[in-house]
């Protein structure tokens, strides 16, 4: 986990960083005000004064180039740290004209600064001068004039931050769906479901904490958290007797994937955590984003640790049908849209049946999601169905509701 801290909390006159210092990362005001200034032939010049929901230090997130100013603290304040990786991974991503635009502007920026020191004393200390970020808000706006910096964008990284904190304080949840053996009528096994109850606006929607990982590249984090609490469960689950000995399932992104090692260090925490290696397996989430030869590779080495590989919301629009022989998936599972439509709709059950024959012939099992209803699940043992999740089977609980429960027996 990145030791860097995430939150810094500076004192009443304490310096966040000085003209000169080599640049690490920006900052985002939490609360309380910071005061830029610089130095212009001997005398101190104040560019900007910033408060809360405020970036200062931005320029490190462009380019490597000392600091410019000197940032100080007018009273205690509270800081949270923006990473490079969270904006320069977007900025390589973004349009070229927007990028050059914003290129433009840090080197504008740069020489009015050294303009305003070089040119003749006309302000008295307390003088300001203009801000690059006033200089950005003036030059990059809208055709209709509006700037272009919507107050959602710090909004956006305010929130990575404060998940980037929550990662290293243990601030996430993660919570447990039961997974249903239909023949057998028993648990088999859970999938292992991420939430973050946010302390200021209470729990974040699966949604966007996923979609905000994946966009920050706090995903590998999200997801090796993820991986090391669910090792511990299974422990814990084995421990207290769960039986059949169940299997957790963790999914994994196409971002996870990209990342070197991936399944060698799930084995490896399966492995410190003592428990069958079989007791975890890995969903794949279908995307067009997903590279089918990182997909087989990674089956692969699944297969020959002895870990279970998922293909997960099949059926969502993108299925690998062209790659469907080559990818050996030992479970598929049904999107709940086709489940949730099962009794209703003839074409709804003909898809799912063929699914479930495809699957029958590929030699995978099936997992129906989204079942709601016993009549659902009578009709999914009728198709022969392996496996049921969803409301009707049980909600995502914490782990320590499930060990009750086990308990209880």
């Amino acid at each position: 986990m990145n030791s860097t801290p995430t939150r810094i909390h500076l004192p009443k006159g304490g310096v966040l960083f000085a003209d000169g210092d080599q640049p690490s990362s920006a900052y985002l005001v939490e609360s309380g005000e910071m005061e830029i200034s610089t130095r212009v032939r001997g005398q101190r010049m104040v560019l900007s004064r910033l408060g809360a929901g405020e970036l200062l230090g931005e320029m490190a997130v462009f380019d490597t180039g000392p600091r410019s100013a000197t940032a100080t603290a007018c009273v205690d304040t509270v800081l949270y740290v923006i990473d490079p990786e969270q904006v320069s991974e977007r900025l390589a991503k973004t349009d070229p004209v927007i990028r050059a635009l914003i290129e433009s502007l840090l080197r504008r920026y740069r020489g009015m600064l050294e303009t305003y020191r070089l040119a003749e004393p006309r302000w008295g200390a307390q003088a300001e001068v203009p801000s690059f970020e006033r200089v950005h808000a003036d030059a990059i706006v809208h055709a209709d004039g509006e700037p272009s910096m919507h107050p959602t964008g710090v909004d956006k990284l305010r929130l990575e931050s404060q998940l980037r904190e929550a990662l290293a304080h243990d601030g996430l949840d993660v919570r447990y769906q039961p997974i249903l053996d239909i023949a057998r009528q028993r648990v088999a096994g859970y999938e292992a479901l991420i939430r973050w109850n946010h302390p200021v606006r209470g729990p974040v929607s699966p949604l966007e904490l996923v979609g905000l990982a994946e966009e920050s590249a706090l995903i590998v984090q999200v997801g090796e958290y993820v991986f090391d609490t669910a090792c511990a469960a299974v422990r814990r689950l084995v421990e207290a007797g769960a039986q059949p000995s169940p299997f957790i399932a963790v999914n994994v992104s196409a971002r996870q994937l990209e990342h070197p090692g991936l399944i060698e260090r799930v084995v490896a925490r399966v492995d410190a955590a003592a428990v069958p290696r079989g007791s975890l397996k890995i969903e794949f989430t279908e995307s067009q984003a997903l590279d089918p030869a990182l997909v087989r590779q990674a089956i692969e080495l699944c297969h020959q640790h002895g870990i279970g590989v998922a293909l997960d919301d099949f059926g969502t629009g993108y299925s690998h049908l062209t790659q469907m022989h080559r990818f050996e998936f030992d479970t598929l599972k049904i999107d709940q849209g086709f489940i949730g439509a099962l009794l209703h709709e003839p074409r709804a059950r003909a898809v799912v049946e063929a699914i479930i024959a495809m699957a029958r012939a590929l030699g995978a099992q099936i997992v129906a999601e989204g079942v709601e209803s016993d009549e659902t699940l009578a009709m999914l043992r009728t198709l022969g169905c392996d496996f049921a999740q969803g409301y009707l089977i049980g909600e995502a609980q914490p782990l320590d509701a499930i060990l009750a429960s086990l308990r209880a027996r």
